[in-house]
């Protein structure tokens, strides 16, 4: 088993790009972890950029399966006074797996401020029972977290709704920023698992999401993860998703698109 870390630390410069090779246990299904996939991305933005402001939002899609030797291609799309903007394409067996855009920025003053929405209500995390009970339930890449569930409702269990709050900590030690923190912001199984009564294939198509404050956010403490769904139908469904600390301080906001198989 390959720890987060260990993945991370071994991405290298291959000519005009990067390279890792993260574990099968990093799988979910035939892919890599999606948040594993985001976080590969950013960090070959980081490493071919060096000192970039901090992350302020992200827009990546899945547009395959990635696997094995994976080959980050990160580029600038345009560098400002305040804010750049940077993409990057991860490819596996020679074809785009993710296609991320970034948006990084320094702080501006400003005359206005607003606090983003607080969490639901919820339980303390040891207070929690584990999302997944059970050895080998859950993907092969829930290993490396843990994964509380905070709220009522759990995955197949036939509810008449898509909702999901859960708390998430990498299981390793981490190096504390904001790779760390993206790589759990995709942690949970889509919202419409409530609604199932049995396991069915899914596939993460888009997700888009804003981090609030990103200095604080490092993703190395336990994180509570909410996600909704608002349409679900003809095989979709779409969420809004959001991410607060132990103290209900707001990180991240987001939007997903998934596809469902049955």
């Amino acid at each position: 088993m390959t720890s987060f870390d260990s993945v991370m630390a071994g991405v290298v410069a291959d000519g005009d790009g990067w390279v890792a090779s993260p574990t099968d246990d990093w799988l979910q299904g035939r892919t890599l972890y999606g948040g594993l996939s985001a976080a590969l991305a950013l960090r070959a933005c980081e490493l071919a950029v060096p000192g970039l402001p901090p992350l302020r939002a992200g827009q990546v899609a899945y547009i395959g399966p990635a696997a094995g030797t994976v080959r980050m291609e990160p580029r600038v799309i345009r560098q400002g006074k305040s804010v750049t903007f940077m993409g990057c394409d991860l490819i596996s067996n020679g074809a785009v797996a993710l296609r991320a855009l970034f948006a990084f920025g320094g702080s501006r003053p400003s005359a206005y401020a607003a606090v983003a929405p607080p969490p639901p209500v919820f339980r303390k995390p040891e207070e929690c029972p584990p999302l997944w009970p059970g050895q080998g339930v859950g993907p092969s890449f829930a290993q490396h977290l843990n994964q509380r569930l905070a709220g009522e409702v759990k995955p197949f269990s036939g509810a008449d709704t898509g909702d999901l709050l859960v708390w998430v900590k990498h299981a390793e030690p981490v190096t504390p920023g904001q790779v760390a923190l993206v790589a759990m912001g995709d942690a949970l199984p889509p919202a419409s698992f409530t609604r199932f009564t049995q396991p069915a294939m899914i596939s993460t198509m888009t997700w888009s999401f804003d981090l609030f404050d990103p200095t604080h956010a490092d993703g190395s403490g336990w994180l509570l993860l909410h996600s909704k769904d608002d349409g679900v139908g003809e095989g979709y469904a779409g969420q809004d998703m959001g991410m607060w600390d132990e103290n209900g301080r707001p990180l991240m906001r987001g939007r997903q698109s998934v596809a469902i198989f049955g």
